[in-house]
């Protein structure tokens, strides 16, 4: 039998070459399965590989997945961005600020209902970014504020990609979007603070031409438009939180509220619901493909014996688990530089997951320090996806649209050095609702 290290040699080799060449991610991590296995002599690829897909598509757990995709693309029909717009824009207009901050808690908002980072993003962008211009704010910072907060679809539940990452890692949904809430109201607290300081500091020069003042009945009655959207994420998250619901089930609450939604809005139609149905059924199958791959290269990374080796070269090497995490930060931003976040997640968990186990390192923290470096892969040019969304939305250079996002970038990994250095941030939650 080939050596194991040539054999993992030529499995990256290829990878490489295939990712490179445009062939799709599925395909990609069903063809290096076959690779390695074939390198050791294994003379079951199908058999493995028919038995990985079926057990990778019919797990309950992943049933959540397409419904909370359908319910983001319900909403992203409607016009609950506007509601949010202009029912924050009254109670935000006192922070220094002002409407940047509309951009930041609006994505946060959206984010806790459609999952989905890319949706965020374009969703409030549509809406926010033409009227900080007509107001006279600074593009830069419109730009940057959105590009930041569109990752926190990534991150506050329901998250597609946590799903994505308990489904592959074994980890339980529900207590990863626990896990997700502390950490995602952190990161909107640092992009509006450092909001808050930019205005400060840039004093007359931060000054737009944004002079509308809002009474104190106009604030109460912006509250009206906030309602639909805090009764849908209580009825969703809340009906998880507090056990009543599975994550499961709860997508299914979210599916028929946003269908409530839509309508009450005005914005239900025969044409947007088979849109909807069709985007969802689009985007799953690309996810469950994704995922049969991910699962067929766990099953051949075992055979083959890599993760076991890379965790035994780990466990030599002494390195301590914060040297652990600040070298797969590094190794995880540089890969999302070239990948989307899923894509990262499936390349990668097969053979990083031993190496964590073997640092005695929480999977369920593991899995919220993915996700935020994953944010700051999205944007983080050539290939941070958010980057493109907000290009597309604004006809800016991409370099333009990731330069105005670096300071959120920081951010973000300001928010990886808190939860490294207070584990309680990510863990405090899972615990104190499992006990």
């Amino acid at each position: 039998m080939m050596d194991i290290s040539i054999v993992g040699a030529i499995v990256v080799v290829s990878m490489l070459l295939m990712l490179t060449s445009g062939i799709w991610v599925a395909l990609t991590l069903t063809g290096i399965s076959v690779i390695g296995l074939a390198l050791i002599g294994n003379d079951s690829i199908g058999l493995l590989l028919g038995t990985s897909s079926w057990s990778a598509v019919t797990g309950w757990s992943l049933t959540a997945l397409p419904l909370f995709i359908w319910m983001g693309e319900i909403l992203f029909r409607t016009r609950l961005s506007q509601d949010l717009f202009e029912g924050l824009s009254p109670l935000l207009s006192k922070f220094p600020g002002k409407l940047l901050h509309v951009n930041i808690l609006s994505c946060g908002i959206f984010a806790a209902v459609s999952g989905s980072s890319a949706a965020t993003a374009a969703t409030i962008g549509r809406m926010t970014l033409p009227e900080l211009s007509r107001r006279g704010y600074d593009d830069a910072m419109s730009i940057g504020t959105l590009a930041g907060s569109g990752t926190l679809g990534l991150l506050i539940p329901p998250s597609i990609i946590l799903i994505v990452y308990g489904v592959s890692a074994e980890v339980s949904i529900a207590r990863l979007f626990l896990a997700g809430v502390f950490p995602g109201l952190v990161l909107i607290l640092l992009f509006m603070a450092f909001t808050a300081i930019w205005t400060l500091i840039q004093g007359r020069k931060g000054k737009t031409a944004d002079n509308v003042s809002y009474s104190f009945a106009d604030k109460v009655r912006s509250l009206k438009k906030l309602i639909p959207i805090v009764f849908l994420i209580t009825a969703v998250l809340g009906s998880i939180y507090q056990g009543i619901a599975t994550p499961t089930e709860a997508a299914a609450f979210g599916v028929a509220g946003s269908l409530l939604l839509s309508a009450l809005l005005g914005s239900f139609s025969l044409n947007g619901l088979l849109d909807s149905i069709a985007g969802a059924v689009k985007n799953s199958c690309m996810l469950g493909l994704i995922l049969v791959g991910a699962h067929f290269l766990t099953l051949a990374m075992g055979f083959i014996g890599i993760p076991n080796a890379l965790a035994s070269w780990i466990a030599q090497l002494g390195l301590s688990p914060v040297e652990l995490i600040i070298y797969l930060t590094i190794f995880f931003v540089v890969l999302g530089c070239f990948l989307d976040g899923i894509s990262v997640i499936v390349l990668t968990t097969s053979v990083v997951l031993p190496m964590v186990t073997q640092a005695n390192i929480d999977l369920l923290w593991f899995g919220i320090f993915l996700v935020l470096v994953v944010e700051m892969s999205q944007i983080t040019p050539p290939v941070g996806f958010n980057l493109f969304v907000i290009q597309a939305l604004t006809g800016k250079n991409i370099f333009y649209v990731a330069k105005a996002a670096l300071p959120f970038f920081f951010m973000i990994a300001l928010a990886i050095v808190l939860i490294t250095l207070y584990p309680s941030i990510v863990l405090y939650l899972p615990t104190m609702m499992t006990s």
